[in-house]
């Protein structure tokens, strides 16, 4: 019986577990190690920023469902992980001995890497659960008496969808409340322009996002790097096509939402040649780690390069559908292995991301995600924000069933569309 452990329960360790454990039944032990009892749908947290969703509305006990599936779960975070040793050692003091060790743990937020950034400091975040109902306390606040908001995505950022969405929700709300006439709204990208993505731009995202922050009258600044965030004042320097300083700006504000550049998180990162210098997990076509063969990694936590050298630093987004392929391609590469057969699966590296706007939404696909592109499709309407709401109740929903069927392949290239995909249609 191998022991496969999965480092993480968050979207991509929940899935991955349920998935392995799927294809290889009884015969082996899948175990999974979280930080904190409870799943977190997290593409929800701009909501429960905003009072739309209560924290419990998007949560689910961990240990219960995956129970259901015969998988282990331990509430104790990573603290030191032991490749040569085939162990790893939790805060707890308990030591996990695993044969695959497969790494989901997301990232470290590097709120550090920008002084005055985050909830320790004077912004909000709307990274996790516990951080999205800080920002919806703030927000009670702020609502008393209004006034500037700045929100937006720091040098290094790699996930902006959720910054464009928490914009227009802030206006979307706003306007519902009869309060945006007293709120000027500033939004701050490390993007070289709005609708860049991380992606080069998808399509015409440039000109439709472009087009909806005029509409809701929401400036912005691009090419921007946070110098440091005060009390009420955010320092900001716009950059040129060059990289060097073109303005300042000292921004004010009553209210603010940043999301911040990402690592490896400190248990993954401290393992010499699993990682890249950001901490992020390095792997080959198959998702597995070049130095220790018997970890693969999926999600947030694995290393990508930038689609495009930009000129204040930006990441490449990690998406749901990615994700999604990347933990089918784990599965069924450790069926295989362990059945005596070659690795040979390889995930369909190509991004879908469904930003919710308040009360409208826009679609994004690439595909694959690094131009040249066999696809390129946006599209903005309120059906993306129906989509949006339709698509946290089915996947709260497939954990609790413990369904195991690929999403987007399934259901979201079909409402979207598009013809599914071979796996030979990804591009790394």
């Amino acid at each position: 019986m191998a022991k496969i452990v999965v480092l993480g329960a968050g979207l991509g360790g929940m899935s991955a577990a349920y998935e392995i454990k799927a294809l290889l039944g009884a015969a082996h032990a899948v175990t999974v190690v979280g930080d904190g009892p409870r799943f977190s749908f997290t593409p929800s947290n701009p909501w429960v920023a905003v009072g739309w969703r209560q924290p419990d509305e998007i949560q689910l006990e961990a240990a219960v469902h995956l129970r259901k599936r015969g998988i282990e779960f331990i509430d104790d975070p990573a603290a030191e992980i032991r490749p040569a040793e085939n162990r790893l050692l939790t805060k707890g003091g308990r030591s996990v001995p695993y044969d695959y060790l497969v790494i989901t743990t997301g990232p470290r937020l590097a709120f550090d890497e920008v002084p005055g950034l985050g909830p320790d400091g004077h912004t909000q975040s709307v990274c996790t659960t516990p951080h999205a109902s800080a920002a919806w306390a703030a927000y009670q606040a702020f609502l008393q008496q209004p006034g500037p908001i700045v929100v937006g995505a720091a040098q290094g950022a790699s996930c902006f969808g959720p910054a464009y969405e928490f914009a227009m929700i802030l206006d979307a709300d706003l306007r519902k409340r009869k309060l945006r006439d007293k709120v000027p709204m500033t939004f701050v990208t490390s993007e070289p322009y709005i609708g860049h993505m991380g992606l080069g731009g998808v399509g015409d995202s440039r000109g439709l996002m472009e087009a909806e922050m005029r509409q809701r009258h929401i400036r912005w600044i691009a090419n921007a790097r946070i110098k440091e965030v005060r009390l009420a004042e955010m320092r900001v320097e716009e950059l040129d096509a060059q990289g060097k300083v073109a303005q300042e700006h000292a921004l004010p504000f009553a209210y603010s939402m940043v999301i911040p550049a990402f690592t490896g998180v400190d248990a993954v990162r401290a393992v010499e040649g699993l990682v890249n210098p950001r901490g992020f997990v390095q792997i080959d076509q198959h998702q597995r780690n070049p130095k220790y063969p018997n970890i693969f990694s999926a999600g947030v936590c694995v290393a990508i390069p930038p689609v495009e050298p930009t000129p204040v630093p930006t990441g490449a987004p990690k998406t749901g559908f990615m994700i999604e392929s990347m933990v089918t391609a784990i599965a069924t590469n450790l069926r295989d292995e362990l059945a005596g057969r070659p690795a040979t699966a390889e995930a369909t590296w190509n991004a879908v991301c469904l930003a919710d706007m308040g009360d409208t939404g826009a679609a994004f696909v690439a595909l694959p995600q690094i131009p040249p592109r066999n696809v390129t499709w946006t599209r903005i309407g309120k059906w993306v924000h129906v989509a949006k709401v339709a698509f946290e109740k089915y996947y709260l929903g497939k954990l609790r069933s413990g369904n195991t069927e690929p999403i987007y392949e399934k259901y979201i290239f079909k409402a979207l569309g598009i013809e599914r995909l071979k796996p030979a249609g990804g591009k790394r």
